[in-house]
C-alpha cells in the first residue's frame, strides 16, 4: 500500500505542483503591484487630458476668432517638436515599434509633449481626435515604469501594451475594447494573448481612474429596435464595404499628403502653418466650422455633432467632408489622433447610407461608428466589442459583420505604419513576411514605377 502511495505521489508530482502555482501567485502579485499603479497615473493624466480638451473647445467656442491663431499655434507645437521632440514624432507608430523590438524605450519627454501639442490643435481648430494623445500618455509613462523597475524586453513588452490599453479604455470608456485594442492593433491577423489579462486590468483601471475624477464620457444609443435577420445583417455587410473603402482611402490620403508635405517643405514647423491655412480656407470655403475640433460639441445649437448623425436628419456628404478637414490637419503634422474623425466619418457615412438600404439611420450610425474605425486600424474584435460596450449587445451580430467586412475590404493598408502584416487578409504575392505596413507601402510604389 505505502508503495502505491509512493508511486501515486511521484505520478502526479504534487511538489512540482504546488511550486507552479506558488511561482504563479509571485508572478500576478508582482505584475499587479506594478500595473495598478502604472494604469491608475494614466487613467489620472486621461482624465486631466479630456478636461483640458473640453476647457479649450469651449473657449474656442467662446472666442471663435482663436481659430484664425491655428497657423500660429501650429508653428509653436512643431518647433517644440523640432528642438526637443525629434525623438517622439513617430508617435503611436514608435510605441508599436518598441513592442514589437524593444530598444530604445519610449522617451518620457513624449507625455507632456503630445499633451500639450493635442490641447493646442484643439483649442485653435484643428481636425483631430484623442486616442493617439492617450496611447501615447500609457505608452511612455509605462516606458518609463520599465526602464526605472529595469524590467527585461518581455517584461517591457506587457508593460506598453498594458500602457496603450490602460489610454484607449480611459479616454473612451471602453475597457474591453482597449485591453483588445493593445493586443490586436500590433499586427494584423495575429492577437497576442499573452499580455491579456495584464492588459485587461490596465484598461479596466485607466477606465476606473478616469471615472473616478468626474469625467463623463458621451452617450450614443440606437433608439429604434428592428428584428436583427439576414436581411439586416447582409446590408450590414454590404455597408462594410463603403465603411472598409473609406477607411482605406483615409488612411491613404493621410500618409500620402503627410509625404507630399515632407518633401515639399523640409523645414517641419513651416508645415502645421501651411495645414492651419488651409484648415481656415476651407472653414471660409464650405462656411461651417462644424468639422473643426472632435466634433462632439457643436459651437452653436444648430451644428453638427457625432449625435446628429444618430437621427433623424441625414447628412449626405457630412462624411466626406469631416475626412477631408481631418487629412489636411494631421498630415500637416498637428497632435491628436485619428480616432474619433473616424468615428465622426463613420457614423456619418452610416447616416447617408441608411436610407439608401431603407434601415434605421441611428442603427447604420452606429455601425458606420466602429466600423470603419476598424477598417482604418485593421482591428475588427476591437470594435466589436467597442460597439457592444457602446450601443450593447442587441446589434452585435451586424455590428461584427460589418466590422470585420471593413477589416477585409481595407487591404493591408491602415493608420499605423508600424502594424505589422502577420498574417496577410488575401494571399497576396511578393508581401514580405512579418512585414511593416510602411513597407508594404514601399513595395506597392515600387511595383507601380515598375509598370
Amino acid at each position: 500500500m505505502h508503495a502505491t502511495f509512493r508511486n501515486l505521489y511521484n505520478d502526479l508530482n504534487v511538489a512540482a505542483f504546488v511550486r507552479d502555482r506558488r511561482d504563479h501567485a509571485v508572478s500576478v502579485m508582482r505584475w499587479a503591484l506594478i500595473l495598478v499603479p502604472m494604469a491608475a497615473l494614466v487613467g489620472t493624466l486621461c482624465a486631466a487630458f479630456l478636461w483640458s480638451l473640453d476647457a479649450a473647445t469651449r473657449l474656442r467656442f467662446a472666442a471663435p476668432w482663436l481659430v484664425y491663431l491655428l497657423p500660429v499655434g501650429g508653428f509653436v507645437v512643431g518647433l517644440l517638436y523640432q528642438l526637443i521632440g525629434r525623438s517622439v514624432e513617430g508617435g503611436n507608430n514608435l510605441i508599436v515599434e518598441q513592442i514589437h523590438e524593444p530598444g530604445g524605450g519610449v522617451p518620457l519627454r513624449m507625455a507632456p509633449l503630445i499633451f500639450f501639442g493635442t490641447v493646442v490643435t484643439h483649442l485653435f481648430g484643428g481636425s483631430a481626435g484623442r486616442e493617439g494623445t492617450a496611447v501615447q500618455l500609457g505608452g511612455s509613462l509605462a516606458s518609463g515604469v520599465g526602464r526605472a523597475l529595469k524590467l527585461d524586453a518581455d517584461g517591457t513588452r506587457i508593460l506598453l501594451m498594458g500602457g496603450i490599453a490602460a489610454g484607449f479604455g480611459a479616454v473612451f470608456g471602453t475597457p474591453i475594447a482597449g485591453a483588445v485594442f493593445a493586443l490586436e492593433v500590433l499586427a494584423i491577423g495575429r492577437v497576442e494573448y499573452r499580455a491579456l489579462v495584464p492588459c485587461l486590468v490596465a484598461a479596466l483601471v485607466g477606465d476606473g481612474t478616469c471615472l473616478a475624477w468626474g469625467i463623463h464620457h458621451g452617450v450614443y444609443r440606437i433608439a429604434t429596435l428592428v428584428p436583427v435577420d439576414a436581411l439586416l445583417v447582409a446590408k450590414a455587410g454590404i455597408a462594410g464595404v463603403a465603411f472598409g473603402l473609406v477607411g482605406l482611402v483615409f488612411a491613404e490620403a493621410n500618409h500620402a499628403l503627410g509625404g507630399w508635405l515632407k518633401r515639399v517643405v523640409p523645414y517641419g514647423p513651416l508645415r502645421p502653418v501651411l495645414g492651419g491655412i488651409a484648415v481656415i480656407a476651407l472653414v471660409h470655403l464650405f462656411g461651417t466650422r462644424d468639422y473643426l475640433g472632435l466634433g462632439t460639441l457643436a459651437a452653436t445649437p444648430g451644428g453638427l455633432t457625432l449625435a446628429s448623425f444618430f437621427g433623424p436628419e441625414t447628412h449626405p456628404w457630412s462624411w466626406a467632408l469631416k475626412l477631408l478637414f481631418t487629412v489636411v490637419t494631421l498630415s500637416a503634422g498637428f497632435k491628436g489622433g485619428e480616432v474619433t474623425p473616424l468615428f465622426f466619418i463613420g457614423a456619418a457615412l452610416g447616416n447617408a447610407l441608411a436610407p439608401m438600404f431603407g434601415v434605421p439611420i441611428d442603427v447604420f450610425a452606429a455601425i458606420g461608428f466602429v466600423a470603419l474605425f476598424a477598417g482604418a486600424a485593421n482591428t475588427p474584435l476591437a470594435c466589436t466589442f467597442m460597439g457592444i460596450e457602446l450601443f450593447g449587445a442587441a446589434y452585435a451580430v451586424p455590428i461584427a459583420v460589418a466590422c470585420f467586412v471593413a477589416y477585409l475590404c481595407s487591404g493591408h493598408n491602415g493608420i499605423y505604419l508600424s502594424q505589422r502584416v502577420a498574417v496577410p487578409k488575401v494571399p497576396a504575392t511578393g508581401l514580405t513576411p512579418n512585414a511593416t505596413l510602411r513597407e508594404v507601402r514601399a513595395q506597392r510604389a515600387t511595383r507601380s514605377l515598375r509598370s
